[in-house]
């Protein structure tokens, strides 16, 4: 039986996807998406309406949050990894990519979510599909801010099929406690052709090559990338902390990285 099968579906537990934006009124979400902000394009006012997204909208961030909470057992669509799991947006990526201020504002977004003193929200972790640029000192301590706060950073390990141990890729890379840098792994288990890879700073692969997921407009589609296997482990990370809610980020990611095959 699936972990779904049990009842464990990720109910009251809440993660974030930090991306294009995510279309909000998708039916596979059921209304479990919300609390977003945006951080690319001033003409955003609705940060759930793709239509008001300029350059390319926000297939991205849906189709990642799909993986990571698509409601199964309802016949149509996919089935993400958690059925019931509640999804934040922050969009900080837009027609020409996304800066590392922008990246920061986005990730102390969801810590100061976490640890205000009024209405916390217990975010676990959030879905960072997305990279490839230099380090930034900025960044680093933004994610070192999201660690203090509890909160796991799932990053695309990247598409340029290099060892990142040699030529590092951020933010894969980085070596804050709370990153898991996920690589991409095909239907077969094996490496991803495009996937980046390296011993000491990528910790996990997961599925990415010919991943079906949700798309803005009630759709659905196919894409390639390490950008779709980091929402399999924070799948997993929810998951996980639905099991065992007492569970810190640090112990969800030790349990996860401990439950691999090598």
């Amino acid at each position: 039986k699936a972990f779904n099968d049990y009842g464990y579906t990720g109910r009251g537990v809440r993660v974030a996807v930090v991306d294009s934006g995510i279309d909000g009124n998708h039916p596979e979400f059921a209304g479990r998406t919300g609390l977003g902000t945006n951080f690319a394009e001033s003409s955003v006012t609705a940060w759930g309406d793709c239509a008001n997204s300029a350059g390319g909208g926000c297939g991205h961030g849906t189709h990642v949050a799909g993986t990571i909470g698509a409601v199964g057992g309802n016949g149509i669509g996919v089935a993400g990894v958690n059925w019931n799991v509640k999804m934040m947006n922050a969009k900080f990526l837009g027609a020409t990519g996304g800066t590392s201020a922008n990246a920061v504002k986005a990730v102390d977004y969801f810590t100061n979510l976490k640890t205000r003193t009024t209405n916390p929200i217990p975010i676990i972790a959030t879905n960072n599909s997305w990279g490839g640029g230099g380090y930034t000192q900025s960044l680093f301590d933004a994610i070192q801010r999201a660690n203090a706060a509890g909160i796991l950073f799932v990053a695309a390990a990247g598409n340029n099929g290099t060892n990142i141990d040699k030529r590092l890729s951020y933010p894969a890379a980085y070596s804050n406690p709370n990153v898991i840098s996920v690589a991409s792994i095909t239907s077969t288990g094996s490496l991803s052709s495009f996937s980046n890879y390296g011993a000491k700073n990528v910790d996990i692969g997961a599925p990415g090559s010919g991943i079906w997921s949700t798309l803005p407009g009630n759709s659905y589609g196919s894409y390639n990338g390490t950008s779709m296997a980091p929402p399999h482990v924070t799948g997993a990370a929810a998951l996980y902390k639905s099991l065992y809610p007492g569970a810190t980020a640090a112990a969800i990611k030790a349990a996860i990285l401990s439950s691999t095959t090598p």
